[in-house]
């Protein structure tokens, strides 16, 4: 009993895979951030490239 409570002690004081859970939160915030706001980012990046085809024949 006393070897189960000290491994349950240990695995719970274990914070080696914390920076695998951080990343993982992090890149499924990113992705749903990009679900979310696909169509706004579609239309600035083709803002944008309208503008850079326009203006590439004034250099």
């Amino acid at each position: 009993m006393r070897k189960a409570l000290k491994v349950l002690k240990s695995f719970w004081m274990d914070e080696s895979g914390v920076g695998t859970v951080e990343i993982i939160l992090i890149l499924v915030v990113l992705i749903a951030l990009v679900i979310i706001f696909k169509d706004q980012m579609t239309a600035l990046v083709n803002s944008i490239f309208s503008k850079i085809k326009s203006q590439s024949g004034k250099i």
